[in-house]
């Protein structure tokens, strides 16, 4: 009878370790997911969600790995100061526009149709002017806004 008690008592206890790990593995985003939208951008009627880049760790990774990135969606990187922060295409798996916007929060440089890279041909994307904000969309849609050097961005996060 303690035998039984025993084992039943075990398999509880697997049970829970395993409920507990999946419920953990599955609230954090996998690989080539998108996180959390945590911003919204807008130029005039034109509105995007955006995933805030903060910290170096976020900064870094970007959005590599991610598959795909939902219609009027992007990352936004938020520096301290103004600078001409380049950027790259490495590991990244879909086409990007992307967006330098200054501490007045208008657009002072854009490049367009950025594609992905491999490690042994990755240039670097560097701007002419200086800027606080880095702006990551969806291939396109520079164009499909009529997006232009000196539109204002207005920013909520």
């Amino acid at each position: 009878m303690d035998n039984k008690i025993f084992l039943v008592a075990i398999f509880i206890l697997i049970f829970l370790i395993s409920a507990g790990f999946l419920f953990f593995m599955g609230a954090a985003p996998k690989r080539g997911e998108s996180r959390p939208v945590t911003g919204r951008v807008c130029f005039k009627e034109y509105c995007f969600d955006v995933q805030l880049a903060q910290n170096a760790i976020d900064k870094t990774k970007g959005l590599m790995f991610q598959k795909s990135l939902e219609q009027n969606r992007g990352m936004l990187f938020l520096f301290d100061k103004e600078a001409k922060y380049s950027f790259w295409m490495q590991n990244t798996l879909i086409p990007l526009d992307i967006i330098w916007i200054n501490e007045n929060k208008r657009v002072v440089f854009i490049s367009e149709s950025n594609q992905p890279c491999t490690w042994s041909s990755c240039p670097s994307i560097t701007p002419t002017a200086d800027a606080k904000y880095v702006l990551e969309l969806n291939s396109g849609v520079v164009q499909k806004i009529g997006l232009k050097l000196g539109n204002e961005l207005s920013l909520i996060y």
